[in-house]
């Protein structure tokens, strides 16, 4: 049975600052590279055929460092901005802190927590899976049918639009989901791309 496999990006340097990042492109703090190679290591026994990333540098940066550690440098990669992270618009690049004080803790709550209403200028949740399952449905399923093992390595966002589907969650069941960063969420599927089983590893 072909496996997927999700990596949200390891820490980035304004995950570390606690800011809104979307679609800005900033690089992996040295915890997130530590989180990346420890995601290689995990991955060494699984063979992995195709690999995904987003078009930001942070996930490219992570799924390097993966298959750096995990001796895999031969797989192909696929980028695509399908896979980016929501668009925070309006709140890109702002501490999230700052803008509780400045908007109140409920709105800031529900720009980031809630399925289909966005930030200003930028993306739901519901937006951020229009975006990311027409890409996964068409490519990353297309090489599951084949029997090919993925790997995707993306954002909290669109790899949980990803989750969404797989694991058929609704709207409230998803926005309780934490993806934690650098931890890799190995799915076996049927060719047909139903899920099998799920398991976290490490």
């Amino acid at each position: 049975m072909p496996q997927l496999i999700l990596v949200r990006h390891g820490q980035s340097l304004w995950n570390l600052e606690n800011r809104f990042t979307g679609w800005v492109d900033v690089p992996l703090t040295e915890q997130g590279i530590e989180e990346a190679r420890r995601a290689g290591e995990l991955l060494k026994p699984t063979l992995i055929d195709v690999a995904y990333t987003s078009g930001l540098r942070r996930a490219q940066e992570t799924l390097a460092h993966i298959l750096e550690a995990s001796g895999k440098n031969y797989v192909p990669v696929i980028r695509d901005q399908a896979l980016n992270e929501r668009d925070y618009g309006d709140l890109s690049g702002l501490n999230k802190d700052d803008m509780r004080e400045k908007y109140g803790e409920e709105q800031v709550h529900i720009w980031r927590r809630s399925y289909d209403v966005a930030p200003p200028n930028g993306e739901s949740l519901k937006d951020t899976r229009a975006r990311t399952l027409p890409f996964f449905e068409r490519a990353i399923l297309g090489d599951i049918k084949q029997g090919k093992n993925v790997l995707v390595v993306a954002h909290g966002n669109s790899n949980r639009s990803i989750v969404m589907a797989l694991e058929n969650l609704t709207p409230d069941e998803i926005l309780a989901k934490e993806l934690a960063t650098g931890v890799p969420l190995a799915y076996e599927l049927e060719t047909s791309g139903k899920m099998i089983s799920v398991s976290v590893l490490g």
